[in-house]
């Protein structure tokens, strides 16, 4: 098919207007081919389906019957060919229009682009960067955890209930000697010192011995939320079935060799503090890349066409869509249980993929002024490192990830190490 650029010309803030011909027998051949795929669903009197010539079908319904599917065929081809002779990169879907079917097929599409960018004072950036030490307090939180994740629970029979026990009561609870709603219930478990009821019950329990039978003397909160015991003394008329307690093992060899691949405490310790310092450092790093972010969208000078800030929302609401999925819910089954709905979750994912927007066009200007270059080595590795992360064969990403759509993340990757590398980080004030 042969296409001809007529005109290119902005028309507004990044956007641009092209005009542009397809030659008389390649329209005239997707028309022809219009025809031949619709001609068996249009009935004409006197023809039997799909016999009536097109002649006489344009002459019933009008020349332009066939245009329609005509035009869809012939057009992207012709709008490719347009977009890269006119050496433009757009980033909306074209709005088009005939101009003219005499001649061939002349059409007007109007399409945004990437705006012209401006950044400057990107290296040397200063951001505060807070980075915590691990210390043997959280090493003994996570083993204390990891004691907790392996303990017991065991009856205790030989003592009074002391706190951090798990209690089975029976419990009656009166006010002004009147029994109230939610106020009784049987062989109820509940852990001494949690808080779960209100302050003072479960202090009197302490010390009680399975068996006794015992008043507990309480006052509810001014605040509570039955407004009719609100500030009332209670009176519980209480029982202690049976006691539990959680037997946490002991911390030494043993317990590192059960709960890790360590044969010492002492190791099992060494590598548990390795490990969360590199939590905080990873967590530092990602915070202070983010201020590097803040800054430089700060810097960014660019008019930026609102088609851009659509599309990467849509990419946001897909994505979404896709982890949502992947726990087996997708995005209708989350509007049923949050209300939410398509305009509520855009404007939830609007700001982050502004920013998106906005850090990528900066990026990307600071690897075009670096000059930063991308080796097909690295290229190739980087295709290797998603197919293993994927778990799937190099040529399927190959095949639904260009070449160049990895070597420009890949420069975009590039300018943020950059600019990483060249900024100064300064002490928490």
């Amino acid at each position: 098919q042969k296409m001809e650029l007529l005109k290119k010309e902005l028309i507004g803030a990044n956007q641009y207007e092209l005009e542009f011909k397809i030659d008389k027998d390649t329209f005239e051949a997707a028309v022809n081919d219009a025809y031949l795929k619709n001609r068996s669903k249009i009935k004409l009197p006197g023809f039997r389906p799909g016999k009536a010539p097109r002649g006489v079908i344009e002459k019933m319904y009008g020349k332009g019957v066939f245009y329609e599917d005509a035009i869809n065929e012939c057009f992207p081809a012709a709008y490719e060919a347009a977009i890269k002779e006119a050496e433009l990169a757009p980033v909306s879907r074209p709005e088009a229009d005939i101009v003219s079917t005499d001649d061939g097929l002349t059409m007007k599409v109007t399409v945004f682009v990437k705006p012209d960018v401006k950044i400057e004072n990107y290296l040397g950036i200063e951001a505060e960067k807070e980075t915590k030490t691990a210390t043997d307090e959280d090493v003994d939180a996570e083993i204390k955890q990891a004691a907790m994740r392996n303990s017991r629970t065991i009856e205790i029979t030989d003592r009074a209930a002391a706190l951090e026990d798990t209690v089975n009561i029976d419990f009656d609870g009166y006010v002004d000697g009147v029994a109230f709603d939610g106020g009784k219930s049987e062989k109820f478990d509940l852990k001494l010192g949690s808080g779960q009821f209100i302050p003072g019950f479960e202090d009197q329990i302490v010390g009680k011995n399975i068996g006794d039978e015992f008043d507990v003397e309480v006052t509810f909160p001014e605040e509570y939320h039955a407004k009719e015991l609100a500030g009332k003394p209670a009176v519980f008329k209480t029982k202690l079935n049976a006691i539990k307690a959680t037997e946490l093992p002991e911390i030494d060899d043993e317990f590192a060799k059960d709960v890790s691949e360590f044969n010492t405490l002492d190791e099992y310790k060494a590598d548990l503090k390795a490990k969360i310092q590199t939590r905080y450092d990873n967590q530092a790093n990602a915070e202070f890349e983010e201020k590097l972010i803040d800054k430089l969208i700060e810097l960014l000078d660019a008019d930026i066409p609102e088609p851009m800030f659509v599309a990467e929302t849509e990419n946001f609401v897909r994505d979404y869509d896709s982890r949502l999925r992947m726990q087996g819910l997708d995005l209708e089954t989350y509007f049923k249980y949050t209300g939410m709905n398509l305009d509520s979750i855009r404007a939830q994912m609007r700001p982050q993929a502004e920013r998106q927007v906005k850090v990528r066009l900066a990026l990307e200007k600071i690897a075009e002024l670096e000059n930063l270059t991308v080796t097909e080595e690295e290229i190739t590795a980087e295709y290797d490192r998603i197919a293993s992360a994927y778990g799937i064969e190099v040529e399927q990403v190959k095949s639904f990830v260009e070449h160049d759509s990895v070597e420009a993340d890949m420069k975009v990757a590039a300018a943020m190490k950059l600019v990483k590398e060249k900024a100064v980080v300064t002490a928490k004030a």
